[in-house]
């Protein structure tokens, strides 16, 4: 009797993703860094912390670290663009392409090219993070609820893991004469409250046109 094998499945990933997941490049959190960005796809699971040191006077991007929470693309575009930005100035490190980092890697599966997009925009976070807090921001658009909003998708609600206006934790939010307030469905006294607070604070600090950003919790 003849058995006929199937034909083998091609493994999706290339031997350089491969090479990057498991040996990652500039892996780990920066203590005080200059600049740092958080992006996420909760829709996927996928998401990537990016922090950089700057220098001040030729504003190369001196080191550069990533956290990476998600798949095999994720973790692999994520070192790879910390590679390609790092040694670069912030305005050479903005041109840097999700098309860019995918062929660094030989190439990702259709279904995963949103992780090359995810690093690039963890980079781009990271690099506006530190022109906001320099001063550098050139293009200054007025900081509106929408603004507001955008921002926030970016703080990160501990109870689930995904962001605090997805998992509905913000009751109402205003902008008024410089001050942003913004009300936390969540008891003051909870144990992720100050970890919640920091971060809205940080995330709309650092607005050109914020003087001050008022955290407020439900009870």
């Amino acid at each position: 009797m003849k058995i006929e094998r199937k034909s083998e499945m091609k493994f999706p990933y290339s031997e350089k993703v491969l090479e990057h997941f498991r040996n990652p490049h500039n892996v780990g959190k920066m203590e005080n860094p200059d600049g740092k960005g958080l992006e996420g796809s909760p829709a996927c699971g996928d998401m990537v912390a990016v922090y950089i040191k700057v220098e001040p006077g030729t504003k190369v991007i001196e080191d550069i670290k990533f956290e990476s929470y998600g798949c095999a693309s994720n973790i692999a575009t994520g070192s790879v663009i910390t590679d390609l930005a790092k040694g670069k100035t912030l305005d050479e490190a903005k041109k840097i392409t999700w098309k860019q980092a995918s062929e660094e890697l030989g190439g990702l599966p259709p279904i995963k090219a949103h992780c090359s997009v995810l690093a690039v925009e963890g980079l781009r976070a990271a690099i506006r993070d530190y022109e906001e807090k320099h001063g550098l921001i050139t293009e200054k658009e007025p900081t509106t609820e929408d603004v507001v909003k955008k921002r926030l998708k970016h703080v990160m609600n501990p109870l689930t893991g995904l962001d605090v206006v997805r998992t509905n934790l913000i009751l109402k939010t205003s902008v008024e004469d410089g001050v942003i307030r913004v009300v936390v469905d969540l008891p003051a006294d909870h144990q992720f409250a100050p970890a919640i607070k920091e971060d809205i604070i940080e995330k709309l600090g650092a607005l050109w046109d914020v003087e001050r950003v008022d955290v407020v919790f439900t009870a």
